[in-house]
């Protein structure tokens, strides 16, 4: 791996442009970190990326700055972590600054009103392929039970169980599997 100080430079970059430049959220935002640390810069292996996903999922606050939080630690530490929140909060900051000072001039324009709703379209396309980028990594993973447990989720989420509950049922199963086959065996099966 490159030095600390390269890393760390270029996890700030890469995190502002990604923050800057990704609108729908941070299912969005984690797709493309996943595309930039995994696939481009090979710092991160995809079953990995997953699990930091799933980590910065469970914790509280907004997505975007958990997995900035969690891949920033796993790539430079505690350091690694602020550069990567400073980064992916930055841009966001500074547009919604600027935004609350013309809010009352843009907020009946038709033209703002309508780029929002296309853009409502295209996040929700880009949220399905984040769905069935992550369900891919399970189906072509070695482990069924996997599978099974995302399908299980998914019809308890269709039957309107609360999303909580389907995430403390995920997490309990998670701890009964490592508990009981150990983490390397859980991930071979």
């Amino acid at each position: 791996m490159e030095n600390k100080k390269n890393v760390l430079m270029k996890l700030f970059f890469s995190t502002l442009y990604l923050s800057a430049f990704t609108f729908g959220g941070g299912y969005v935002i984690v797709t493309l970190m996943q595309r930039k640390f995994v696939d481009q810069y090979h710092w991160i292996d995809k079953d990995e990326m997953l699990d930091l996903v799933a980590i910065a999922q469970s914790a509280p606050g907004a997505i975007a700055v958990n997995g900035a939080i969690v891949v920033g630690y796993k790539l430079a530490g505690i350091i690694g972590a602020i550069v990567a929140i400073i980064a992916t909060v930055l841009p966001p900051f500074v547009v919604i600054s600027m935004i609350s000072f013309i809010y009352a001039i843009i907020r009946d324009n038709i033209i703002v009103s309508q780029m929002l709703e296309g853009m409502q379209a295209g996040v929700g396309a880009v949220i399905m392929a984040v769905v069935f980028e992550m369900a891919r990594g399970i189906q072509y993973g070695k482990n069924p039970m996997s599978a099974v447990i995302l399908i299980g989720a998914l019809i308890a989420c269709l039957c309107g169980v609360s999303v909580i509950y389907v995430v403390i049922a995920c997490i309990i199963i998670g701890l009964i599997r490592t508990c009981a086959f150990g983490k390397k065996e859980v991930k071979e099966k």
